[in-house]
């Protein structure tokens, strides 16, 4: 039987995942779409985490997309105006922790942008009387735990909403919250050169 890939806008407070154990009620993959048995997320995004997540049926192709190899690229949005400093020490690496040790996340692509007007989310950031907010880009190849979270919090901005935005050369686009599209031969589109 041929595998089945998909690329899913995840949204706002959904769980990267088919099954939760425990005993609070979390809204779970399954219920945006159709899936077919063995589908997997490839990767996770947090819980208050958005944007692009791929599922495949296939381990193989989970384990590629996976690899250092494939660049993971972020838009944040930040408690304050970042400045050209942070962005700078974001570039070259910054101390995070992570499983109770230090860690110097590699070297990254980071740039500030202009607002990219995400549709707005079921939980709202936070009101504007709380001071002013900036948005970036950051583009990583390594994927610890909440690592760009810890990192934009390390330089002194915290992220208040994060998307991710792309996965290799698979780019979210012009897709909306919850919508999912099946693709084929996911594994040559997001490392196959543009």
């Amino acid at each position: 039987m041929a595998h089945r890939h998909f690329k899913i806008f995840k949204p706002y407070g959904f769980l990267s995942q088919f099954v939760y154990e425990q005993k609070r009620k979390k809204k779970l993959l399954g219920e945006l779409y159709d899936f077919p048995e063995g589908t997997m997320a490839i990767g996770r995004l947090d819980e208050d985490s958005e944007g692009l997540l791929l599922l495949t049926t296939d381990g193989k192709v989970s384990e590629g997309v996976r690899s250092k190899k494939v660049a993971k690229e972020y838009y944040v949005q930040l408690d304050g105006i970042i400045t050209d400093e942070a962005i700078a020490l974001l570039k070259n690496g910054v101390e995070i922790g992570f499983d109770g040790e230090k860690y110097t996340t590699l070297p990254c692509e980071a740039r500030k942008i202009e607002n990219p007007n995400f549709e707005e989310r079921s939980k709202k950031v936070r009101d504007d009387r709380h001071g002013p907010t900036s948005w970036a880009s950051i583009t990583v190849n390594e994927g610890k735990f909440r690592q760009v979270r810890k990192m934009t919090a390390a330089v002194g901005f915290p992220t208040l909403r994060l998307v991710r935005v792309r996965i290799g050369n698979l780019h979210l686009n012009q897709m909306k919250s919850g919508e999912v599209i099946e693709v084929e031969e996911l594994l040559n589109q997001v490392i196959s050169q543009p």
